[in-house]
């Protein structure tokens, strides 16, 4: 058995939060945000599912 890593390029994940390019770059830049950090594969970005969603429950978190 397999624990397989989801991954999503830039693409996704600006469409997921609904946000363009520079404001992903944005949030990459402001420490205060926490955003996860990309890997990078022949110099696209991806990021790991599982590391958006926790940082999605963490925003959450704040909120309440």
């Amino acid at each position: 058995m397999h624990d397989y890593q989801v991954y999503l390029p830039a693409a996704a994940v600006r469409s997921r939060y609904g946000v363009s390019d520079m404001s992903l770059w944005r949030w990459l830049r402001d420490p205060r945000l926490g955003f996860p950090r990309p890997m990078r594969i022949n110099g696209r970005r991806f990021w790991k599912l599982a590391s958006l969603e926790a940082w999605d429950r963490s925003r959450e978190e704040e909120a309440a």
